[in-house]
């Protein structure tokens, strides 16, 4: 895709309203796959418009954002997540790595919702979801 078509298509969900956080906002892995040609200035832009967090994932292969995308979303006041992208148990340890990264990015706690309690994070989302009840179980 075209940097503008990529960049569209992007926007388009986190338009939607249940869209509340871009995971691998630039798709990239490292020694892999280049990241998407996509107007990261714009992206963070409609993130700040919609109250769509941006994920910093962790995991070495992919380091997605890079720091001086983390500092924009900062200065723009979005709101981040740091996440692992854990697949197996062991892969929790490579938190370390997206908490580097949102250092190198001048994030500090109040700028990433997953430090919060629950019911913080859950209020801080699109809908704010402190009165959804859990699912029934049987």
């Amino acid at each position: 895709m075209s940097r503008a078509e990529q960049t569209k298509r992007i926007i388009r969900a986190m338009r939607n309203p249940h869209a509340d956080i871009l995971f691998h906002p630039t798709g990239r892995v490292i020694n892999q796959r280049e990241p998407y040609d996509v107007d990261m200035d714009a992206l963070i832009a409609e993130a700040k418009q919609t109250g769509t967090v941006i994920e910093i994932d962790a995991f070495p292969d992919r380091l997605d954002l890079r720091d001086d995308h983390i500092r924009r979303a900062v200065q723009a006041g979005v709101k981040l997540t740091i996440d692992s992208d854990a697949h197996k148990a062991d892969h929790m340890r490579y938190l370390s790595f997206g908490i580097d990264q949102a250092r190198r990015g001048w994030v500090a706690k109040d700028d990433v919702l997953n430090t919060r309690p629950l019911k913080a994070f859950l209020a801080a989302l699109k809908d704010g979801r402190t009165a959804r009840k859990p699912p029934l179980t049987q």
